[in-house]
């Protein structure tokens, strides 16, 4: 018995799948960019961050920096352990009331 060719309906449903595909792949790479230039706002000048771990900083100013962190991991900018690093540092911060 001979295999049956696929269906137009197929072909479309694959590329309908492809073309998601595509669109999530450069959604996420406009959040990537966007990630990267926020990631530059908070460094200072020498690129150091300014937000280094004293002083009093707000909740949404910590949230923002959370934020940003998981931009950063999710583009792939710092490795798992920098990311769990920096992460833990900023909600060991996050004012509780």
């Amino acid at each position: 018995m001979a295999t049956q060719r696929t269906s137009f309906t197929k072909l479309q449903r694959d590329r309908a799948k492809k073309a998601k595909a595509a669109a999530k792949r450069e959604k996420r790479l406009e959040r990537s960019a966007e990630a990267r230039t926020a990631s530059e706002d908070v460094e200072g000048v020498d690129g150091v961050d300014e937000t280094n771990g004293e002083g009093p900083i707000s909740a949404a100013e910590l949230l923002h920096e959370i934020e940003v962190t998981h931009q950063r991991f999710e583009a792939k900018l710092m490795s798992y352990e920098e990311f769990e690093e920096k992460k833990a540092e900023l909600l060991g911060r996050l004012p509780i009331d």
